[in-house]
């Protein structure tokens, strides 16, 4: 089967994620609850508002998986192709690098609508990059050995979370970085890059290993269930790979495992989430086209993020449209329009990227 056959369910997930992480945002510029919304200790006070914040959980376990997995796909590629293995892995890992610059000059800006710049500020795109950049570095190494690393910094984050440290000394810049969660980063790299990992390792079975739609839809969705009762056993446990409390099975408290920073129970759920879901997609697409839409947004996921994102800035924040004076109901139409402005946009911006070469645009 052709590599860009066996794609388009990689794409169309991508674009869901796309799609969930324009309504979290949308959420954001347009409910009131943010006014009062503690990462540490949020507070929802109907179904609708937890639900709406609880959907965009998905979306960077989704992104760093998907991003390990086109890591691997496109290296080997490239390889295949003739490219040497420098030249390879230098091209993720300039394009690693350009994540982080765009994070620190553009998306930072956008958020405010370019009405303030917080250059220093650490965040999902950037994560991303430097997942990519570090991934480079281990790409080659067989699936067994990725995946033992992987699980080392998933299933290790929990005892790495209890290094002591002061947030007034200087350690507090790499515990932040590296590990935790803190004002300059809401990303920490290593339990990230640990999702990257298992990205590349899903990876080498999309596309190398499990030879049909069936196969790869079956096994994936087996992973996926298998990894999300792991993580409701350790989240019974309360102990081990637990960060926050819980009142009873099936309450908001028992779901609501913390994001910032992740722990063990968050990246093995949402692990086997993205896993189940990609195998569940792969099956759609062997019936129906009927995902296919999604597949314009999952094609150029940088262009869909850098630009939806100060389109709500400028219209809420500086024309001062709307900003968070709705709920639900103003968060989904909010996220309805966007929608019906980024959609052929991104169809746009795909195909000129698909006929030129001009390195930049390649980039994005």
């Amino acid at each position: 089967m052709a590599a860009k056959e066996r794609f388009h369910f990689i794409d169309q997930f991508r674009g869901l994620i796309g799609v969930m992480m324009a309504l979290g945002h949308s959420n954001e510029y347009f409910n009131h609850i943010w006014y009062a919304f503690e990462f540490q200790d949020p507070f929802f006070g109907t179904p609708g508002q937890f639900g709406l914040r609880y959907m965009g959980y998905l979306c960077a376990p989704g992104f760093l998986i998907m991003n390990g997995a086109m890591v691997y796909w496109a290296y080997w590629r490239r390889r295949h192709g003739g490219a040497g293995d420098w030249a390879t892995r230098w091209h993720f890992i300039e394009r690693g690098l350009f994540l982080i610059l765009i994070q620190m000059t553009w998306v930072n800006s956008a958020w405010s609508g370019f009405n303030s710049w917080r250059p220093l500020h650490w965040s999902i795109i950037a994560c991303i990059g430097t997942a990519m950049v570090l991934l480079t570095f281990v790409i080659t190494w067989r699936w067994q050995f990725r995946l033992a690393l992987g699980a080392l910094l998933i299933f290790g984050q929990h005892f790495l979370l209890q290094i002591p440290y002061s947030q007034k000394a200087w350690t507090h810049v790499p515990m932040q970085m590296f590990i935790d969660s803190g004002s300059f980063n809401l990303y920490p790299a290593l339990p990230w890059f640990g999702m990257a990992l298992v990205g590349s390792v899903m990876a080498h079975f999309w596309f190398e290993g499990w030879k049909s739609h069936a196969e790869r839809s079956t096994k994936s969705m087996l992973i996926g269930v298998g990894l999300v009762a792991l993580a409701v056993l350790l989240r019974l446990g309360r102990g081990y790979g637990n960060l926050t409390p819980w009142s009873e099975v099936g309450s908001w408290s028992f779901f609501l495992e913390q994001k910032y920073p992740p722990n063990t129970v968050h990246l093995v759920w949402f692990a086997g989430a993205v896993i189940f879901m990609v195998g569940l997609f792969c099956r759609i697409s062997m019936h129906t086209n009927f995902l296919k839409p999604l597949g314009v947004i999952g094609r150029v996921p940088l262009f869909f993020y850098a630009l939806h994102i100060p389109l709500l800035g400028i219209f809420t924040r500086r024309l001062g449209f709307f900003y968070r004076e709705g709920a639900v109901l103003e968060s989904f139409l909010g996220w309805v329009g966007l929608l019906a402005v980024m959609f052929p946009l991104a169809w746009a911006f795909g195909r000129l990227k698909q006929r030129s070469k001009n390195h930049f645009i390649q980039l994005i």
